[in-house]
């Protein structure tokens, strides 16, 4: 009987487990998480449960009987310490050792943190990317509170947006020239600035944090220039590092994460990997896509090459945001755009940006707009390309343009 084991209990590593059954693979199957809880939803961490709305069993992805029912071996607070791709092994912690026939490493990423120095290990300072991480930072959230969010992407602008929900004091400071930069049009950076603006939070661009202060405990802040501020508790968003080590140690390729063919194969044939850990090509660029439909889709497609059926993977990215009463639609990468052109209504809430890239539609940020987001995405998939001024205009029937 073959033995295929996935590590890493996140939506990629559930997703190629619950495609493996669906597709019929009738073997073993094994899914080794490092955490304690069945593999549950990221994004709402730093959203819905973070403010309390929503309950750890409504994260879950599926129940843990769900897994027994199909017959897979789900392995939590279980750790994989060294792969021997050779032997075709796993070492676990507890110096256990599990053979496989096809192994998946869905590893995901981990939040990158501040030096020690500048004082990222103080009591008080936290990242945003598990549900221990979430819960132990959740007590913080009182009102009155002074937080220090470092970093505004999207996940410190949905902290923040939680934390001024709940009536928190909330300073957001970003190095770069503005918020988003690095994902985003600089109109979309300025719907979302005046948007916290306008919800109280303080968003300092173009200056960088110096040091945090405090002796065991965070107190305050240092900013590049000279700027200090009282600070009662920190979140650090900075950005994420795809977790390569076990794949690295193993001799596997690693280029700004785990390589991957157009099937998800590393550059060992036993060997595949999905999800954020995973560099793919896309149009011809090697990157890798940190979004929850990314994980689910190339976690599928590695499922089905594991048993041999040699599908090609063709990535159709789409991302979301939840920040106050404002929903972010995103479908396609903006890699690249020349150009951004602006959809607005009568109601100021909604705004859509289209981006293009010489006459083609690349990518499309929609605001309170689920219409234009559904279309657009339809039409970057398609390969098909409006022209702006139909796009942008509101009387346009957004649907005809599929035809």
């Amino acid at each position: 009987m073959k033995h295929f084991v996935v590590v890493g209990a996140g939506q990629a590593g559930a997703s190629v487990v619950a495609k493996l059954r669906s597709e019929g693979f009738d073997g073993k199957i094994s899914l080794i998480g490092a955490e304690s809880v069945a593999p549950y939803q990221r994004p709402p961490l730093s959203k819905a449960y973070l403010l309390g709305e929503i309950g750890v069993d409504r994260l879950l992805l599926r129940s843990e009987d769900w897994y027994q029912e199909n017959n897979i071996e789900l392995r939590l607070n279980t750790r994989v310490v060294e792969i021997n791709p050779a032997a075709r092994t796993l070492t676990l912690s507890g110096e256990e050792t599990i053979a496989y026939d096809a192994l998946a490493l869905c590893t995901g990423s981990h939040p990158r943190t501040l030096p020690a120095k500048i004082g990222g290990e103080l009591d008080g300072v936290y990242t945003v990317r598990d549900l221990l991480d979430v819960d132990t930072m959740a007590p913080e959230f009182v009102e009155g509170r002074k937080l220090l969010v470092i970093g505004g992407g999207y996940i410190g602008l949905e902290a923040a947006a939680v934390a001024a929900k709940k009536g928190l004091d909330v300073t957001l400071v970003e190095m770069a020239p503005r918020i988003l930069q690095r994902v985003a049009c600089e109109e979309t950076s300025t719907y979302f600035r005046d948007l916290h603006t306008a919800h109280g939070v303080k968003i300092v661009e173009g200056v960088g944090l110096d040091h945090l202060i405090g002796e065991e405990r965070i107190s305050g802040a240092k900013l590049t220039d000279g700027t200090t501020l009282e600070v009662d508790f920190a979140i650090v968003g900075v950005g994420i590092m795809p977790a390569t080590i076990l794949a690295e140690a193993a001799g596997v390729v690693c280029n700004n994460g785990i390589d991957t063919d157009h099937q998800g194969r590393t550059s060992d044939p036993h060997i595949w990997a999905a999800g954020d850990c995973a560099n793919l090509t896309f149009k011809g660029q090697k990157l890798r896509i940190e979004s929850v439909g990314n994980a689910i889709d190339q976690a599928e497609i590695v499922a089905q090459n594991m048993m041999g059926n040699g599908v090609d993977y063709t990535p159709a990215p789409w991302f979301w945001s939840d920040q106050y009463d404002t929903k972010l639609q995103i479908a396609g990468l903006n890699i690249g755009y020349d150009k951004v052109y602006v959809k607005t209504t009568d109601d100021p809430t909604v705004r859509v940006h289209w981006y293009f890239k010489g006459d083609e539609l690349i990518a499309v940020d929609a605001m309170n707009s689920a219409k234009d987001y559904m279309v657009g995405k339809r039409l970057i998939e398609a390969g098909k390309s409006p022209a702006p001024e139909v796009l942008c205009d509101p009387e346009t029937n957004m649907k005809a343009l599929l035809r």
